[in-house]
């Protein structure tokens, strides 16, 4: 499977373990500086030597074929499958071009060589400083931690409390060394999938502008170049918002790093010196030791964390009792004897500190005070799923889709703070909510839904809940969409009564509000961003769990998508719907979408020009009897009426607007072949990308030409030419030229 991700919490323990993971890290990226040196070799043999350029480009597609890469998780997503898949597909355009002889590639030296030399330097380089720094830290803390605890007992209190100063600046200092260097490994693992992707793929683009026998290739890469254009955009979106995830986990463990320290009531482990008595001296051996409460099993395993190996056989043996070693009886401070069910004779064991000592001796139910280890509590949160609750939401998604579902960049841009808390501490307040006015001025849209995510985030918990946050995530790691969709539908319904009816209240406006994606921006997949973390919120803040904000993403944009399948009909039995569904191949969770992400880049908002404001048509806005003022915060059946309201025109779901439904020519091709031809004939420009979902569709990126485009017999789809073949294309994709 993929590199298995770091946690933060590891530094702290130093495990064999975390060791074993960290060297896996650095071997890929050693692997990669090599792979990379290796490319910028071949490509500049490729450029400077044109005699030699069939052998030099066959070596080139051959070391890309050879390279794999590995991704951090236990899953990959359809755009990071696209990525790992690219440099097979390059190598195999460069082995279909090795038969032409005469070529001019010009300005290859900017798009190639110097982007792979400059993540070498930045990147790898700074990732290999990292290491040089941590392995120097790590000596220098074994040393001194060793010293340290060769030191007398007998010593005068200040010679110790010196020491155990210096000691705890050594250590801390190591743990941020260590810190940096994990989250800068990371860092470069997951920069690779774009930086290192994207110039080769511009380099090919060279080529193909050069090539004048490589122009019918050309054609035929088109289809996969917009694939790998479009997953090298998602895969960057996520990567910025993880980055940012990560970086505020990593400066959180500086600043409090005792918080965040990996404990359990049901296990123990770190480091521990074991007298060893041999002959007629005594010696303390260092070993990295667990302790499982539960069977109060004791294991041992001598390791080295200098060189960072094994130097001998790990030892095990059940704990009878656990007795702390009085500071008098013994010249060694942080003492502790253990006696063994399965092992004679009484076994002495240094901690690191006072503090380690105690948690040794809690673990074993020693003979110390029980401390018990509470985290800091957090305030219990006001928000609650009860009848003002849904009040509240409802009253805001009114005021949302019948003020402002135009905004650009709606949910996206952030309210005030200050603004947010007065408007939710006033809607929450029974004696004032009723005298809120959204359709005042006083309250900007962007106040509004911030409050409507504030308010998600003050429940006691997510939405979706803890106890099925996991559940979603795999059922977004299927292969399968039609499957994952099934699977999200089960566990759906298996949510409480309560989270199933506000998620459902939400799905449905966020569905209206991608409806309106030309005008405010917001397209499923910015939705899902946007939503994905609030909604499904791990327990547990992690490296790892920041590495599933992209699969949130992916269950938000399938819960808006298909809303109407999902909350109206009850789950099949088994999960699926039906076995010719389940057999359809595996497509990008975006492929449904219109448009998605990487057509409209994520934080781009265009100013709105304010001479020429789009005006809310009564038709589209919704009406809840008279005025929104009739949502009484005392009303314990309003919040319901959203649910049976219109969604904006006729029939369609907000979604469907974006991009038409299946013609009925693929199920019935009669009805393609009378498709009218009375109509002018003329030509058209793609506004966004579209991957076709049938052979009767055409694949297409952003500023395509399209030929001979006329209105086709089905609603909301034209029929056009582009490289000689005709096919459907979506209406609301295109303006004519």
């Amino acid at each position: 499977m993929g590199l298995p991700a770091l946690e933060f919490s590891d530094c702290y323990l130093d495990s064999p373990q975390f060791r074993e993971r960290l060297k896996s890290h650095e071997m890929e990226l050693e692997k990669t500086n090599k792979f990379i040196k290796e490319l910028i070799k071949d490509g500049k043999a490729l450029i400077q030597a044109l005699k030699n350029l069939s052998t030099a480009k066959r070596k080139f597609a051959e070391s890309l074929n050879e390279f794999k890469f590995q991704c951090i998780g236990d899953a990959e997503t359809d755009d990071e499958i696209c990525i790992a898949k690219s440099l097979q597909e390059f190598a195999g355009v460069l082995q279909n071009l090795e038969d032409e002889r005469t070529r001019m590639i010009e300005n290859a030296n900017d798009v190639l060589i110097l982007p792979l030399e400059r993540f070498r330097k930045e990147q790898i380089a700074a990732a290999k400083e990292a290491k040089k720094k941590y392995d120097k830290e790590t000596e220098k803390y074994c040393t001194v931690l060793e010293k340290h605890l060769s030191l007398s007992a007998k010593k005068k209190e200040a010679h110790l409390h010196e020491a155990d100063n210096q000691v705890d600046h050594v250590r801390q200092h190591f743990y941020e060394v260590s810190l940096e260097y994990v989250f800068k490994v990371q860092e470069v693992q997951e920069r690779k999938m774009f930086d290192f992707v994207e110039p080769l793929l511009a380099f090919l683009q060279g080529l193909f502008t050069y090539y004048h026998h490589g122009y019918e290739l050309a054609k035929d890469f088109n289809h996969f170049k917009t694939d790998l254009t479009i997953s090298i955009q998602n895969t960057r979106n996520r990567f910025d918002s993880t980055r940012s995830e990560v970086e505020c986990l990593m400066k959180k463990m500086k600043e409090n790093p005792h918080e965040h320290k990996s404990m359990s009531t049901h296990t123990m482990q770190g480091y521990l010196f074991v007298q060893e008595k041999r002959s007629f001296v005594s010696t303390w051996v260092k070993y990295y030791c667990s302790y499982h409460r539960e069977p109060k099993r004791m294991t041992l395993m001598p390791f080295d964390q200098k060189s960072g190996g094994k130097i001998g056989d790990e030892e095990s043996f059940t704990l009878k009792s656990c007795t702390r070693r009085k500071t008098d009886s013994i010249e060694k401070r942080f003492c502790f004897d253990i006696e063994a069910v399965d092992r004679p004779g009484v076994i002495t064991m240094q901690a690191l500190s006072e503090e380690d000592r105690r948690l040794w001796m809690e673990a074993m139910d020693g003979r110390e005070p029980v401390y018990t280890l509470n985290r800091d509590s957090q305030n219990e949160a006001m928000a609650q799923l009860d009848v003002i609750g849904f009040n509240i939401v409802t009253k805001f998604i009114y005021a949302v889709e019948t003020r402002g579902i135009d905004e650009q960049g709606l949910y996206r841009i952030v309210g005030v703070n200050s603004r947010v808390q007065k408007l939710l501490g006033l809607a929450m307040d029974p004696k004032t909510c009723a005298d809120v006015e959204l359709d005042s001025t006083e309250w900007e849209i962007k106040t509004i839904t911030s409050a409507i995510k504030h308010y998600l985030r003050m429940l006691p918990g997510p939405l979706m809940t803890y106890q099925y946050q996991r559940n979603f995530i795999k059922a977004a790691k299927l292969d399968n969409p039609e499957a994952r969709v099934a699977e999200i539908h089960s566990i759906v319904h298996r949510l409480p009564e309560k989270n199933r009816q506000m998620l459902e209240l939400l799905m449905k406006h966020l569905a209206k509000v991608a409806s309106h994606h030309q005008q405010n921006l917001m397209t499923v997949a910015n939705l899902g961003v946007v939503f994905g973390p609030t909604l499904l919120r791990p327990q547990e803040e992690t490296v790892a769990a920041i590495m599933d904000i992209k699969f949130q993403n992916i269950v938000v944009e399938i819960l808006i998508e298909n809303h109407e399948r999902i909350f109206k009909d009850m789950p099949v039995s088994g999960g699926g719907q039906g076995n010719t569904q389940l057999n359809l191949p595996r497509r990008r969770s975006a492929d449904s979408k219109a448009p998605s992400c990487s057509e409209r880049p994520l934080t781009l908002f265009p100013t709105p020009t304010f001479s020429e404001k789009d005006k809310v048509e009564k038709r589209n806005s919704v009406v809840v009897n008279s005025s929104a003022d009739s949502v009484n915060c005392n009303s314990t059946h309003n919040w319901t009426r959203l649910n049976s309201l219109p969604t904006g025109d006729g029939d369609h779901d907000g979604l469907q607007l974006a991009k038409p439904s299946q013609p009925n020519s693929l199920q019935n091709p009669k009805v393609r072949s009378s498709m009218s031809t009375s109509t002018p004939l003329r030509k058209a420009r793609a506004l966004y990308a579209c991957k076709a979902e049938h052979d009767s569709e055409l694949s297409f990126i952003a500023g395509t030409i399209f030929d001979n485009v006329h209105r086709s017999r089905e609603p909301g789809w034209l029929e056009g030419t582009l490289d000689g073949k005709t096919g459907l294309i979506p209406e609301n994709y295109v303006e004519f030229v």
